[in-house]
């Protein structure tokens, strides 16, 4: 039988294919692409081809791809979708993520030519593609895809104009929102507003309120105030001036520890809405100071709303005793609590959840076990952060064998554990096969392990001394389809750097230049800034 084949042409400017070496295979001018099964899947400009999930059973699949001069270069790899597992011959990468799989393929090159323009992508690659499953490719897939892509923007831009194009897919205003998030990650403004102009051309993409909200924490993030603001002042444009938006640039502003001009746009001269009374725009501000633990200035804010008649909600009131519980006071929090009991205030689980914490500092880790109890014997359904509030107390009492009883009792109630449950329990263990065996139990019961997750793990083995832990847990990242972001490079380079592998943390560190993610090389390395000008032909 025929094998199906898969024919691509690149741009005549591309580089010439290198035998021998497949790690350093460039794309060829004519390429085929064939396998050994009947699986269905779309290839890629960029040498990426995406196969459903669903499509994989526990078998071996050889890949072979032909250069310019009709040699076939073999690459296999086995994917056993029942647990998730994998193993790689040859030089052919798998990263999984449900429901897209991504197979990096031996022709694929990391120096090609990246174009912000929609139109370059069918000028640079003529794709035919001979096996294709349009159904495979819908909102969800994509916004997932753009997720493993989140700290690289061009790949993710890249693919979100590719899907576009190739399919004919109109991006709803979700998976618009979700790529502005990432240019704006970058400070891509200027592509971020060239969505946005896209998104008006069709009802269905219309900007909303998120819109909005994305990019006035992005900016406010890269401390670009005023054009938050100016930002908020074209709202009207998109009839989107109202309460809501008002809100969410006060929030962005108090989340991003520009308090002050949070309240001078509140409280000062020139505010543009009547907040008198309304504890909303209070309980942004309380929060504010809380994150930039300014204590006295909470301690102000809460007593100004006494003076003012503000009626203050279960939201203050959760904000506050959190306050007291970060700054120290754990007992005041305490005695919040049994006030707002004495006063027959309908509490919720997000109180119960503080009281937890703010007893189990002040107390004891058994006395907030009681109070966890009390809370459910009340008819009170615990949710993931109760249960992280009790492990939390559990591993900083050093019982983190008691912590993973918990995490069995918490399955057990229908409540699936999330990374940072088992942060805490990985932050208390001492010994790193124990915290792989671990590792490993979690990503196989169906969580997906965070960021911060790996950045933790590979310090902790780092501060330790053991550098193949580390590279352990740089493996699993990227096979998991985690795109690496400036802390993980961060983590990895200061371990490598600790055992005097020099060299190597300097590879990654211009690794994480060409990125974007790094503005500037570390001293230590003697990292140079690569500085490459693209001539008019190039263009």
């Amino acid at each position: 039988m025929k094998p199906r084949t898969v024919e691509a042409v690149k741009h005549r400017r591309s580089p010439p294919s290198t035998t021998g070496n497949p790690s350093k295979l460039h794309w060829p001018s004519i390429v085929e692409f064939r396998r050994d099964s009947s699986l269905s899947g779309n290839i890629h400009p960029s040498g990426v081809i995406f196969i459903p999930l669903e499509s994989y059973s526990s078998t071996i699949h050889v890949y072979q791809v032909k250069n310019d001069e009709g040699m076939w270069l073999h690459a296999a790899s086995q994917l056993t979708s029942q647990n998730h597992r994998m193993s790689s011959l040859a030089s052919s990468r798998i990263r999984i993520f449900p429901p897209l799989c991504f197979i990096q393929t031996l022709f694929s090159s990391s120096k090609q030519k990246f174009s912000t323009k929609q139109s370059d992508f069918n000028s640079t690659f003529s794709v035919k593609t001979l096996i294709s499953e349009p159904d495979s490719i819908n909102p969800t897939t994509v916004q997932e895809t753009l997720l493993t892509f989140r700290n690289d923007w061009k790949r993710a831009f890249e693919f979100f104009n590719w899907v576009e194009a190739e399919y004919h897919l109109q991006h709803p205003t979700d998976t618009y929102n979700h790529m502005i998030d990432i240019l704006g990650k970058f400070f891509e403004f200027q592509l971020s507003w060239d969505l946005i102009h896209r998104m008006r051309e069709n009802p269905d993409s219309f900007p909303d309120h998120t819109t909005f909200r994305i990019l006035f924490k992005r900016y406010v993030s890269a401390h670009l105030v005023n054009e938050a603001i100016e930002t908020y002042e074209k709202l009207e444009k998109f009839n989107l001036k109202d309460d809501t938006s008002y809100c969410n640039l006060i929030d962005a502003l108090c989340e991003y520890k520009h308090v002050d001009e949070a309240q001078e746009l509140i409280f000062g001269k020139n505010k543009n809405l009547n907040i008198d009374g309304k504890p909303k725009f209070y309980n942004i501000v309380l929060r504010g100071w809380f994150k930039l633990g300014w204590w006295s200035k909470c301690r102000e804010l809460w007593e100004e709303m006494d003076r003012k008649g503000v009626q203050k909600d279960l939201h203050s009131y959760a904000i506050y005793m959190d306050i007291l519980c970060k700054s120290g006071k754990p007992w005041k929090a305490v005695k919040l609590y049994k006030q707002m009991k004495e006063k027959r205030m309908k509490l919720d689980v997000v109180i119960y959840n503080i009281a937890i914490r703010a007893i189990g500092l002040s107390q004891g880790v058994d006395f907030s076990i009681n109070l966890f109890r009390e809370m459910r014997d009340l008819g009170f359904q615990p949710t993931v952060v109760t249960y992280n509030t009790v492990i939390r107390l559990l591993c900083d009492n050093f019982k983190y064998k008691d912590a993973l009883v918990m995490l069995d009792t918490m399955r057990n109630d229908g409540c699936q554990p999330n990374a940072i449950s088992y942060q805490f329990i990985f932050a208390c263990m001492e010994k790193p096969g124990e915290i792989l065996n671990l590792f490993d139990r979690m990503v196989e019961s169906g969580v997906r392990p965070s960021m911060d997750t790996y950045v933790m793990l590979m310090r902790k083995f780092g501060r330790w001394g053991f550098l193949r832990p580390v590279f352990i847990m740089w493996k699993k990242m990227e096979g998991l389809g985690c795109s690496p972001d400036a802390s993980a490079y961060n983590a990895l380079i200061d371990a490598l750097v600790e055992k005097g592998l020099t060299n190597t943390a300097r590879k990654y560190d211009e690794e994480m230049l060409a990125k974007g993610l790094s503005s500037r090389p570390r001293k230590e390395l003697g990292t140079k800034l690569v500085v490459t000008e693209e001539s008019p032909e190039s263009l």
